[in-house]
């Protein structure tokens, strides 16, 4: 038979009632509490290992003043930190999205379209290619798609076939 799985071991004892009392008295053991003849576990106080902490003032919150740091960037820090910045002032281009605004063969129409998006957006920039025999007039430099769609909802009623395009973008320094 089997006896009390929190002891971890096994032993085989032909009465029950003799297993069941020896793996009691080893998990109180284990527990550190129970003596014998006790019959209940004494509880340890552990209050005095929890921290404390200084009552709130009464009356009113009052400013406290910022935290000093105590740890300064080294010159070591301070230089790697330079060249990143350096290094991050000469990247260019990323990974965004533009309003393409029109396709077709028309240079007028394309350019009629183009100063009327920027009369209502003047902020962004606008690219109008052309590839034979193809005009192509995107809007913009946007790094999230929520951006081009705000730039996009302004100008929906002059674009109603525009879409938003994953593109390489200009950076603005």
């Amino acid at each position: 038979m089997m006896s009390c799985a929190a002891t971890g071991s096994t032993s085989s004892s032909s009465n029950a009632g003799d297993s069941s009392a020896a793996s009691h008295s080893r998990s109180a053991d284990k527990r550190g509490g129970e003596k014998k003849g006790e019959g209940t576990a004494a509880l340890v106080d552990t209050k005095k290992y929890r921290p404390t902490f200084p009552a709130a003032p009464k009356g009113g919150a009052e400013p406290v003043a910022p935290a000093v740091p105590t740890n300064h960037v080294g010159p070591q820090v301070s230089l790697l930190l330079d060249s990143v910045a350096q290094v991050n002032k000469n990247i260019k281009y990323a990974a965004g999205y533009r309003i393409l605004a029109y396709t077709g063969i028309e240079r007028k129409t394309a350019m009629d379209l183009r100063n009327s998006i920027v009369a209502r957006l003047p902020e962004e920039k606008d690219y109008l290619t052309y590839k034979q025999p193809t005009y192509q007039l995107k809007i913009g430099d946007f790094f999230t798609r929520v951006e081009a769609q705000t730039a996009l909802n302004k100008i929906q009623d002059l674009l109603p076939n525009a879409l938003l395009v994953q593109e390489t973008i200009n950076i603005p320094k």
